[in-house]
């Protein structure tokens, strides 16, 4: 019998591994110290056994009803293009799970199984280093007061790793909300959701330590700041709230697209990526309402967005790359194909982290804004 290994994906969770298996395997052929020479219906029983607790597990992390809907992607003409016809101006091998992007002078990207981070040199387009942190880092990163802030789910944990030697300097006990999340920086602090029941924690970077939590809806998960503001997604109320740092109280409670997970601030905009039907809420900072629904066919689970470099971008399995405009609202490229999951833009780049594939692109916006469907 051949077992195929499962690994870490963020749009399925977590799925079934190897390791898992191979305990009931050595129980099939070995028993309690006894070889194969025992009776032929004996041996078919713990096959029948086995075959059903394999069989279950995997029906146990991905029911039937739970399955992701298909994502269409959108449908203008000439819009949709082959992530083939895409060439990165350099790919970094990070072998593993390369997921959450931060980025300062340099690049950070985190990687669960492996248990690392891997910091890499924007001006020689090489992995300097592989850093290890706590288990399973997870739900976002933020470089921010010298440091990177990496949220640990196998602790729990908050690892601190110096901008400068890459050397672990703290490493909190601290809940994390979800591993699908995010953690930010501003007003001076580090914000992080500790829980599903809704708190948003503020830590100070002086002394590691939380100074304030604020009862944000439960099912609240993924943390930004911008525009003087921290801002949250509450992916199971449909709402996106909006915190006050000067005061640590919620400010505003906006309605948004259904299942609303990652964001991102920009423009004089707030932009929720909405996981149940595929779509962006633009959100106005001065008037606090959804002023724009931009449609982009990537319903299910996963995906990131990021703002900046003239536009709104946002990555998910099938469709790697799309390109919004943020004055017009309107999808100007969608990439289609392999590859995906984490983006962000900076240095003059866009940075996309291709979970499946073990490796990060780095893309000159200019190539990808000139790269046209045949």
């Amino acid at each position: 019998m051949r077992i195929r290994a499962i690994s870490y994906d963020r749009d399925l969770k977590i799925v079934p591994n190897v390791w898992v298996c191979i305990p009931l395997v050595y129980w099939v052929l070995v028993g309690k110290g006894r070889t194969l020479g025992g009776s032929v219906a004996k041996l078919t029983i713990k096959v029948t056994i086995l075959f059903i607790l394999v069989t279950s597990i995997g029906s146990a992390q991905a029911p039937r009803g739970q399955q992701r809907p298909p994502r269409p992607g959108v449908k203008t003409p000439g819009v949709q293009i082959p992530i083939s016809e895409l060439k990165p101006d350099a790919v970094f091998e990070i072998p593993g799970t390369p997921d959450w992007i931060a980025i300062d002078e340099q690049v950070w990207v985190s990687n669960r199984p492996r248990n690392t981070v891997a910091r890499l040199d924007p001006k020689t387009n090489t992995v300097v280093e592989h850093i290890t942190v706590g288990k399973s880092p997870c739900s976002g990163l933020a470089a921010a007061f010298g440091s990177v802030w990496v949220p640990n789910c196998g602790d729990p944990s908050l690892s601190r790793i110096d901008l400068k030697t890459g050397k672990v300097t703290a490493t909190i006990p601290i809940g994390i909300g979800d591993s699908e999340g995010g953690i930010a920086a501003g007003a001076g602090s580090i914000w992080l959701m500790t829980d599903k029941k809704g708190t948003l924690a503020r830590l100070d970077p002086a002394d590691n330590k939380v100074v304030a939590e604020i009862q944000l809806p439960p099912g609240s998960f993924t943390v930004a700041f911008g525009e003087g503001a921290v801002w949250v997604t509450g992916t199971e109320t449909n709402v996106l709230s909006r915190v006050d740092p000067q005061r640590n109280v919620v400010i505003e409670t906006i309605p948004v697209g259904k299942t609303p997970r990652f964001l991102t601030v920009g423009g004089g905009f707030v932009w929720t990526l909405n996981q149940a039907e595929g779509n962006l809420s633009k959100v106005d900072v001065k008037t606090n309402k959804v002023v724009a629904t931009i449609e982009l066919g990537v319903p299910g689970g996963g995906g990131e967005i990021s703002f900046g470099e003239g536009s709104v971008w946002v990555t998910t399995f099938e469709f790697p790359i799309t390109r919004v405009d943020p004055k017009t609202d309107k999808v100007l490229q969608q990439f289609k194909g392999e590859g995906g999951d984490a983006i962000r833009a900076g240095l003059g780049s866009v940075w996309l982290s291709n979970l499946r594939q073990g490796n990060m692109w780095r893309l000159d916006p200019r190539r990808i804004e000139a790269t046209v469907a045949k």
